[in-house]
């Protein structure tokens, strides 16, 4: 008998389950007050300094909900703060960031095809662009020009959101590269709780406590924010499970991507900000076209691919050549004994050592190593653009025994 524990893997899923835990908690709560935020209505006889109220039913209760539009005269004894979710889906984020793509840098995070780097460097550029995206959008967020109009905000911060998709594919793998934009966002989010939201919050609070009045733009500069983080939500959301559809981060111009991404996201929660603050008409009836629109869009612009002297006439590869390219890249992992350090089994189980493997697995190998080339993981064994090609030629050539040797 013997125990073998593997602590990577049960660190992963430790992680990743608090990590969606957390998630989970710190957009439903900042759904809700979004929600909360603009459904408020002015009502008769509201408590003085009172900006509206909302009526919510859950659970069988009757809930009156109020909102001063600075803050209350007296505190109450007790209040609720609402940040710690927002936290701990940082800390979970960033360990798990650590657990997958630090700890198993060469597996994960450095493509070799992409940028030579080593290990510590790779680690280094990741935390440079987690911290750089959040000192970038600060300070766009207290130039005074963009402060006064947030429609050129909001565009400032979607073109350095692209900026990050342009750098982050330059240095690491695809897949490193899309959950990092994804990462950044997601920094940029809950640094905006951390720094600005919950400070001024407090602010406040001790300025009610002295007896003085508070800034009303403290409480402005907050709302601001949290309305960054309210629209952002959606697109970071598929950012972050883009690990699991290599059609998404494999393409070669992940950038278009994304700006799909938060195109199509901003515009579904759009519909719903002006649905809850009570619009209607016109100011309903443009979002799920136009969000459909794009992500259609988004599925024609991945789903396209030259054709690239893919004709009639394009020469295919015997299935011994396409073996060999097989038994080099891909069997170190998908084999009935990996050789490859980090797998004890083979990867969903696919064996890829015989040409019947191939020709059992080529919609897989199609997807997987030609089309999205998110195999082999971050490239490890440099499987080239000509033998990617040479395997999809074969494929879509029939799979014969015969062909260019």
């Amino acid at each position: 008998m013997r125990l073998e524990i593997a602590f990577a893997d049960w660190l992963n899923l430790i992680f990743r389950w608090l990590h969606v835990i957390a998630g989970i908690a710190w957009i439903g709560s900042s759904f809700y007050f979004i929600f909360l935020d603009l459904s408020l209505r002015k009502t008769r006889n509201l408590p003085s300094g009172v900006g509206g109220e909302a009526w919510n039913v859950h659970g069988g209760g009757f809930y009156l909900m109020q909102k001063y539009t600075v803050a209350p005269t007296e505190l109450p004894e007790e209040l609720h703060w609402f940040k710690y979710e927002a936290y701990f889906t940082f800390l979970s984020g960033f360990a798990l960031l650590g657990v997958v793509y630090y700890w198993g840098a060469e597996a994960y995070l450095i493509d070799p095809e992409v940028a030579d780097l080593g290990q510590f460097e790779a680690i280094l550029l990741s935390i440079g662009f987690l911290v750089g995206g959040w000192i970038v959008y600060d300070i766009l967020c207290r130039i005074p020009m963009l402060i006064k109009n947030d429609l050129f905000l909001a565009a400032a911060v979607f073109f350095l959101i692209l900026l990050v998709s342009i750098g982050t594919t330059n240095v690491f793998s695809g897949r490193a590269a899309f959950v990092h934009v994804g990462a950044v966002v997601g920094t940029i989010m809950v640094a905006n709780v951390f720094f600005i939201i919950i400070p001024n919050q407090k602010i406040v609070v001790a300025d009610l406590i002295a007896g003085r009045t508070p800034d009303p733009r403290l409480g402005q500069e907050a709302k601001q924010r949290s309305t960054h983080n309210n629209y952002l939500t959606l697109p970071v959301l598929l950012m972050m499970i883009s690990t699991h559809f290599p059609m998404i981060f494999g393409h070669e111009q992940s950038w278009v991507v994304v700006a799909l991404i938060l195109i199509v996201g901003g515009v579904i929660r759009d519909f719903f900000n002006r649905k809850n603050a009570g619009r209607t008409g016109i100011a309903l009836k443009w979002q799920w076209p136009t969000s459909v629109l794009f992500m259609a869009a988004l599925i024609l612009f991945i789903s396209y691919e030259p054709d690239k002297g893919r004709g009639q006439d394009a020469e295919i590869p015997s299935a011994p050549v396409v073996l060999a390219i097989a038994q080099t890249h891909c069997a170190s992992c998908h084999a009935a004994q990996p050789t490859d350090p980090d797998f004890d089994e083979a990867p969903g189980g696919v064996h890829l050592e015989t040409v019947g493997d191939l020709r059992k697995y080529s919609s897989k190998i199609l997807h997987q190593s030609v089309l999205t080339r998110a195999m082999p993981l971050a490239n490890k064994t440099e499987m080239t653009r000509e033998e990617r090609d040479l395997l999809g030629a074969w494929i879509r050539g029939g799979m014969p025994d015969g062909g260019r040797e």
